[in-house]
């Protein structure tokens, strides 16, 4: 599910903000979150267009997991 929905939704303009993709203010994570649900897949895109996922978690109301353990943006 996840994988599908990165690449329907990240193979064409990535950097676009949508309803379930936006730019995220400045963090040490990434400065692009994709919703699928209650996971986030967090990436950057580089000048050539090349999407790098940097981390993928989960999230229950306000609190963001990843690998566990709960991370604050």
């Amino acid at each position: 599910m996840i994988l599908a929905a990165v690449e329907t939704q990240l193979s064409r303009e990535p950097m676009v903000e949508t309803r379930n993709r936006k730019r995220l203010r400045p963090n040490p994570l990434a400065p692009w979150e994709l919703r699928i649900g209650d996971f986030r897949v967090f990436y950057d895109v580089e000048q050539s267009g090349v999407v790098t996922v940097l981390a993928i978690g989960t999230k229950r109301g306000n609190r963001l997991r990843i690998e566990g353990v709960e991370i604050e943006l």
